[in-house]
């Protein structure tokens, strides 16, 4: 990551009750803990639901796109345009079914991978460079992944579920306190559940 400091973390997942216990939104569901955490109320802005706090000794903005995934990157555009924000400064957390359930791992960059809310950010955006959160949500062993990740977690993923959503918010506390390669070091590649 380059000298900027992360400044702002966005929780990708779809709006409404209908998606809220869902495996797409996974993103929301950390943002809300880094939130109950540092007693930050949201409020409505940018196409999002916004709000700031002290996380880590520092002021971190959080940020939960209301345009439904794929369109994400119209509420992440605005909010970084307006706070002249670039890539660098936004850690972006989204459920990854290419890891295990349970499995963290923390990017600085690259591409979307397939997943239409990275993909809408960074043709949003015209940048790549933002740092990843990655929270595993596992692969279905059949069937459409688009249908998996829309439906709830399993009851046992349920039973780890609220440990996980603490070490994600933990792994983004890292990153925003030491930065992202000792945050990778601490993370990456070890199941958190």
């Amino acid at each position: 990551m380059s000298a900027e400091a992360v400044v702002a973390a966005v929780g990708l997942g779809n709006p409404g009750p209908k998606y809220a216990a869902t495996r797409h939104n996974i993103g929301f569901l950390v943002v809300d803990e880094l939130a109950r955490r540092a007693g930050v109320t949201y409020h409505g802005k940018f196409k999002s639901e916004v709000g700031k706090g002290i996380i880590a000794n520092r002021d971190l903005w959080l940020l939960k796109p209301q345009t439904f995934m794929n369109l994400s990157g119209d509420a992440v555009q605005r909010f970084a345009a307006f706070y002249k924000l670039n890539a660098p400064q936004l850690i972006v957390i989204h459920d990854e079914i290419d890891l295990p359930f349970g499995e963290l791992r923390i990017k600085d960059g690259g591409g979307h991978g397939g997943h239409n809310g990275l993909r809408s950010i960074i043709q949003r955006t015209g940048d790549r460079d933002f740092v990843r959160l990655r929270v595993g949500v596992g692969r279905p062993q059949k069937g459409d992944p688009a249908d998996y990740v829309l439906s709830p977690f399993s009851r046992d993923e349920q039973a780890l579920l609220s440990t996980l959503i603490d070490r994600a918010a933990d792994a983004v506390t890292l990153v925003v306190a030491e930065g992202i390669r000792p945050a990778m070091n601490q993370t990456n590649g070890r199941l958190s559940v």
